[in-house]
């Protein structure tokens, strides 16, 4: 591919909301109520872990008034990250190009999913940002917000990655991508099940851009959030960091300077065209950005 050819994506095709639920009933109706406000041609998963308040049951009724809502009843509470790649399978079984993480809670407004699809169309990957120009959040602690930041810096620095909010869960995934990503080798299943798919994503050679969000506290029910899950997070991190490092010394992976960027995208700028056929080696980037060398994908 020439340096003057210009990036080419797909359009966006069908867009699947998955929603992961545990003890979420005050919350599972008014939030997918203002998704299928916000974007009415997405379409909806709730993926609940068998809750005991009934938000399964809810689910169901919703699902039964609106076919574009689904549920997906899981077995047991078994962390974050797996209910999103049981909702990712899925997804993807069930022919959708778009995989949207949002939780139940609110914290994610829907109302800003346009966005995120927007510069999906030029992107592999978009995060919804919180530590962007433009992102913040509202009614933290700043206890809650030095954590967040903290772990977003540290995973940062430890795996060479420039995402500025490697944390952050309201993502939109192409289809592609998360073949890509190999979901399969994929064991975290809390805090950092994030910070792991984003990673991925960058050393799979994926254009991934941060757009800014407005990360509002829940009021209502309760957070998921724990010591258990902060500490699971630092120390994955930190044993995947030195990992690399290791495998850099001894020239198994390139270094970190060496591994593409992310930059974060401006709302009101319009999305480039996007990426190439499966099999190209590599894609020239937009003006001021180093080319991003793609992975050989098969056709799904």
């Amino acid at each position: 591919m020439n340096d003057g050819e210009q990036r080419t994506y797909r359009p966006l095709g069908k867009v699947l909301v998955i929603i992961p639920t545990y003890n979420e009933a005050e919350n599972v109706v008014p939030i997918v109520r203002r998704v299928r406000a916000a974007v009415p041609e997405a379409e909806i998963l709730v993926a609940d872990d068998n809750s005991p308040d009934g938000t399964g049951k809810l689910a169901d009724e919703l699902s039964a008034a609106d076919p574009a809502v689904h549920v997906l009843h899981r077995k047991g509470k078994e962390g974050l990250g797996a209910a999103y790649l049981a909702g990712f399978r899925w997804g993807i079984d069930h022919g959708y190009d778009v995989l949207v993480e949002m939780d139940a809670d609110g914290s994610h407004q829907p109302e800003e999913l346009p966005r995120l699809l927007t510069a999906l169309k030029g992107a592999d990957l978009v995060l919804g940002s919180r530590w962007i120009p433009g992102g913040r959040v509202v009614n933290w602690p700043k206890s809650r917000e030095y954590i967040s930041r903290g772990g977003s810096t540290y995973s940062r620095l430890m795996l060479g990655v420039t995402i500025r909010d490697v944390t952050g869960g309201y993502r939109a995934f192409r289809k592609e991508t998360l073949l890509g990503l190999g979901m399969d080798d994929v064991a975290s299943a809390g805090y950092c099940f994030q910070v792991d798919l984003a990673w991925r994503a960058v050393k799979a050679g994926f254009h991934v851009v941060e757009v800014p969000i407005t990360f509002v506290e829940r009021e209502r029910g309760d957070s998921k959030m724990s010591r258990n899950i902060v500490a699971e997070a630092f120390l994955r991190v930190t044993a995947w960091g030195m990992t690399a490092r290791a495998g850099q010394l001894t020239g198994r992976r390139p270094a970190p300077g060496d591994e593409p960027g992310v930059r974060a995208a401006d709302p009101a700028e319009p999305a480039p065209p996007a990426a190439p056929p499966a099999g190209s080696p590599s894609v020239p980037a937009p003006a001021g950005e180093a080319p991003i060398e793609r992975p050989s994908q098969s056709p799904s």
